[in-house]
């Protein structure tokens, strides 16, 4: 999966990199240990394959979002700052076209997960490395990679209102991957997000 990705980080500095993306780096190996919702990773070039770096179990490759969402990250990390100002998709360079029809951000499954206790979006964030912030009826902040908070918020439905989510970024959001990566690593989150709440 991604040879263009990975052909594109074997030609980087491996240590300019690990600096960017605030991640380790093991010259004998040659991986990344890379942080991403909560789990470390071991990204190997050699190999061309990611896994998560967990004793209980075998390692297995991870899928085709969250390599996509990794490897952009690691190749696109630029050595600005995070913000700490929140965006909205259509804010973002290019977000306004980009964030419609197929790449529509999965707010319906918050929505339809935590529209009625969007205290479970706390618990859960929490249980995921979250901070629990205070907006709408819920909300946390997730850092889905090492520079790329993500804000989730939920606000529950009434006789006037309907349930509502919102998916916010940081301002850099943009500037540390790609729109397509920084929606797979969303995808990836509400997946973690919603699998124990709806399990």
């Amino acid at each position: 999966m991604h040879e263009g990705l990975w052909a594109r980080l074997d030609d980087m500095q491996p240590d300019a990199v690990a600096q960017r993306a605030i991640c380790q780096y093991d010259s004998d190996s040659g991986c990344y240990y890379l942080e991403f919702i909560n789990c470390q990773y071991t990204v190997d070039p050699g190999e061309r394959a990611i896994y998560s770096v967990n004793d209980d179990e075998e390692n297995v490759p991870v899928g085709f979002l969250d390599q996509l969402a990794m490897l952009a990250y690691l190749i696109n990390v630029s050595e600005k700052p995070i913000a700490n100002k929140h965006a909205s998709a259509d804010k973002l360079p290019g977000g306004q076209f980009f964030f419609r029809g197929p790449h529509v951000l999965p707010t319906a499954k918050l929505e339809q997960t935590f529209g009625l206790g969007p205290e479970l979006l706390v618990e859960e964030g929490l249980k995921l490395g979250g901070k629990e912030l205070d907006h709408g009826d819920g909300a946390i902040e997730l850092f889905v990679l090492p520079k790329v908070p993500v804000y989730f918020i939920v606000w529950a439905g009434d006789d006037e209102f309907g349930v509502k989510a919102s998916i916010l970024f940081d301002a850099t959001a943009a500037d540390q991957m790609p729109l397509d990566a920084l929606l797979a690593a969303v995808d990836v989150a509400v997946k973690a997000l919603t699998k124990t709440a709806t399990g």
